[in-house]
């Protein structure tokens, strides 16, 4: 998998490589500012991935989906310090 998704201390920098050779990139950038809510699906034992859902005002849903390696509670108690 190509794509990545880095987490600053003011914003949510999502990259999606696409193409055959990966030369076509699109980046989106997400302030935290706009989150309005956000949902965390932790991992399972037969379900390896976790998921995050960002529910930001004007955009509407945006999901990212990580491999069972990720500290998913680490992820959202950092955006909920963030978002207070």
């Amino acid at each position: 998998m190509r794509d990545y998704v880095i987490f600053t201390n003011k914003r949510v920098i999502a990259g999606n490589v696409q193409g055959v050779t990966g030369k076509k990139k699109d980046i989106t950038t997400l302030p935290y500012s706009k989150i309005q809510l956000f949902s965390v699906e932790t991992s399972g034992v037969l379900d390896l991935d976790s998921e995050l859902d960002l529910y930001y005002s004007g955009v509407s849903l945006v999901k990212f989906e990580f491999t069972g390696q990720s500290d998913i509670a680490e992820i959202a108690r950092e955006i909920g310090e963030y978002l207070l």
